[in-house]
């Protein structure tokens, strides 16, 4: 991150992921760190450093990166670091049940910052401002808690709603955005809580006491929220099958049960919102069949589109850089990143021929979503490689040839063929 304040001193944001803090203290991580920053003065974009010749970090952290930074050289000597260490939680996922002897999960629950989000946040793509608009919103949210902003007076609900077409990374981007607050609050909370509901199994196998469950579950959650060493996340997926718009029901087209729900759900929200620990996260495809009094509830109704050109470019460049990391694609060659190329000027003999090609590929793949785009690399390899190794030229090819063929298929599914 990095935040443009009114001097001309910037802020640098670094993570330190810390392998056991058993026998490291945090202050001893710090100043490793610290040492390790000032070899480095300059820094292009987001940096990382996986192995240390530092015998200290090379034993206690497993990576340090430097976050979130906007596509400009970054002098470090100039910057107030700001550092957060912290240890993922390798526990997986647990469940919570609405009755001891019920096998119905209700839910799934995390402890942030979690092994399984970590990295999504930097393999999300979007255009430029919409993250830093979302972590914006929820140190808004606690930074009027703290002033004891009296809520009568200035309205918010700490309720977020992402929507948009299928396959852009909503769900995603809510856990990833979970994890990163967590991290980034960790002075101030001790741990994260995130909690994912069920909501379609919940109301389809429970369809005439939905409304009495969603209220059970607001309980269960209400119980993490007691807990006020914890910043408590609350993921509703496809939230329209809990918040259906009531005049739909009213009009007879749906059932009198989700008239109940709707309810139950909008005074849960009223009733939550008094806690300042609390964040909820919805998602949503279809909008229109969204009850409008659960809309107006949303503090921040942000659309998430399919990625633009200079989008596509970058998560097909973090896909081929994995990809001769591993050796896959090999030898390693340097790609530029769009932001190089805009400064270069894409018709100048520096650019690489590779890199053209890739851009190339870029504008054609436009209208796939961000989760076609991630699996194309792996189409490619699987149908137009099939080799253990292949060079970047060969890969390109292959990736130019995957990308017509997901189109094909898009298109016969449109048509129904």
């Amino acid at each position: 991150l990095i935040k443009h304040l009114r001097s001309p001193l910037r802020l640098a944001v670094v993570k330190a992921t810390i392998v056991a803090l058993v026998t490291a203290k945090r202050s001893e991580v710090k100043m490793h760190v610290q040492s390790l920053l000032n070899c480095h003065s300059m820094v292009f974009g987001n940096y990382r450093w996986a192995e240390f010749d530092d015998d200290f970090l090379q034993k206690h952290v497993a990576s340090v990166v430097i976050a979130d930074l906007e596509e400009i050289p970054l002098d470090l000597r100039n910057c107030c670091v700001s550092f957060h260490i912290f240890t993922l939680s390798e526990d997986g996922p647990s469940t919570l049940t609405l009755e001891e002897d019920e096998e119905l999960s209700a839910a799934n629950h995390w402890l942030l910052p979690a092994a399984e989000f970590h990295g999504i946040w930097e393999s999300l793509v979007y255009e430029t401002g919409v993250k830093t608009q979302l972590l914006d919103y929820v140190t808004t949210t606690i930074y009027f808690s703290d002033k004891n902003v009296d809520s009568n007076l200035i309205s918010w609900n700490r309720v977020v709603l992402l929507h948009g077409p299928p396959g852009t990374g909503k769900t995603s981007l809510c856990k990833a955005l979970a994890q990163k607050l967590s991290i980034r609050l960790s002075s101030r909370y001790l741990y994260g809580q995130f909690v994912e509901i069920n909501s379609h199994s919940l109301f389809s196998k429970w369809f005439s006491e939905s409304g009495k469950l969603v209220t059970k579950m607001f309980q269960k959650i209400q119980q993490l929220i007691d807990d006020k060493d914890a910043l408590v996340f609350v993921l509703i997926d496809e939230v329209e099958s809990l918040t259906a718009a009531r005049n739909a029901c009213q009009a007879g087209t749906e059932p009198s049960d989700a008239i109940r729900v709707v309810n139950s759900v909008l005074t849960q929200l009223d009733q939550i919102k008094r806690h300042s620990n609390v964040v909820i996260l919805t998602t949503s495809n279809v909008t229109e069949k969204i009850d409008l009094a659960f809309v107006d509830r949303a503090d921040i109704k942000q659309y998430i589109g399919p990625p633009s050109e200079k989008g596509i470019y970058n998560i097909y460049l973090s896909c081929l850089e994995e990809l001769m990391k591993c050796q896959i694609i090999y030898p390693r060659q340097q790609l530029f990143t769009m932001f190089e190329l805009e400064t270069m000027g894409f018709a100048k003999s520096e650019v690489s021929e590779h890199s053209l090609n890739l851009r190339n590929i870029a504008i054609k793949s436009k209208g796939l979503s961000g989760r076609a785009l991630r699996k194309l690399p792996f189409i490619a390899h699987a149908l137009f490689v099939k080799t253990p190794t292949v060079t970047l030229e060969r890969f390109l090819e292959a990736m130019s040839q995957a990308v017509e063929k997901q189109k094909e298929e898009k298109a016969n599914l449109v048509n129904g063929i």
